[in-house]
């Protein structure tokens, strides 16, 4: 009876987690839906619009990609995206669909295609190649910029308060026979320098998420662990640490090899 109860709540529970996942993994009803400054709406081959921004910077050696965490929105991110352009990056950013004013509904395959029409945006109308692109995920941002960087050969990859997968943050452990944004299986495919940055009190997502993406990031990686960040303070908590792991990465990745960038996955 014991092994009967326990197939029956492990069954429950992958019901549970396939009709219900992308509701519990995406929260847009929590992000702010104003306009930011700079918005432009991109349109994908069926029609859905993708709301973005750019913060250009003339100076600049890379433009930062950034990817955002959960509810949350570009209008919610401004004074963020704000200080990462005076930092010396130009910015691009983007709403996932359904959040802020992009159009759609997220799921793990439509996150990946609005970022597919933004890099898109980035290579042809910007003029960005992708060597000189850095990726930056925060939290569920992680899934995506993970994503794209197995698709090309960018610059560099930031991940800041990223998970090993999505249902990992929930289970622990890899329970389930299907997950969503693989981030820890998908990391030793990515060829650029990784940049693994964690809060060690991270309420949401724990630092031993953060500790297994380093550990199984190839090639030139770094780290910054933050012993009193939590979740959605890493960044204030870091302080200068952060500003300084982010310019020194971004001068690790300054000094890699120029080679063709692989053309993107479609």
């Amino acid at each position: 009876m014991p092994l009967v109860a326990l197939a029956l709540a492990y069954l429950a529970l992958v019901v549970v987690a396939l009709l219900a996942a992308d509701r519990m993994i995406h929260q847009p009803e929590m992000a702010s839906r104003v306009a930011p400054a700079g918005l432009r709406l991109l349109r994908s081959t069926d029609g859905v619009e993708v709301a973005m921004v750019h913060l250009p910077h003339p100076a600049a050696r890379f433009t930062l990609w950034f990817f955002h965490g959960n509810a949350e929105s570009l209008a919610d991110l401004e004074p963020r995206l704000r200080e990462l352009r005076d930092a010396g990056f130009a910015v691009v950013a983007f709403d996932y669909p359904g959040y802020g004013r992009s159009g759609g509904r997220p799921t793990e395959a439509s996150v990946y295609a609005a970022a597919r029409v933004v890099r898109d945006y980035l290579r042809h109308d910007l003029r960005v190649p992708a060597e000189r692109t850095i990726l930056y995920g925060r939290s569920l941002g992680s899934g995506p910029a993970v994503q794209m960087a197995t698709e090309e050969r960018v610059g560099g990859l930031v991940v800041q308060s990223g998970f090993m997968s999505a249902f990992c943050v929930m289970t622990r452990w890899p329970v389930l026979p299907f997950d969503q944004f693989r981030n820890l299986a998908k990391l030793p495919r990515v060829e650029c320098p990784v940049l693994v940055m964690h809060g060690e009190a991270d309420e949401v997502i724990a630092v031993a998420h953060g500790r297994a993406l380093r550990a199984a990031a190839p090639g030139p990686a770094r780290h910054l662990w933050v012993a009193d960040a939590r979740h959605n303070d890493f960044i204030e908590v870091a302080g200068e640490r952060f500003w300084r792991a982010l310019r020194e990465f971004a001068g690790l990745c300054a000094t890699q090899p120029l080679r063709a960038a692989t053309p993107p996955t479609p």
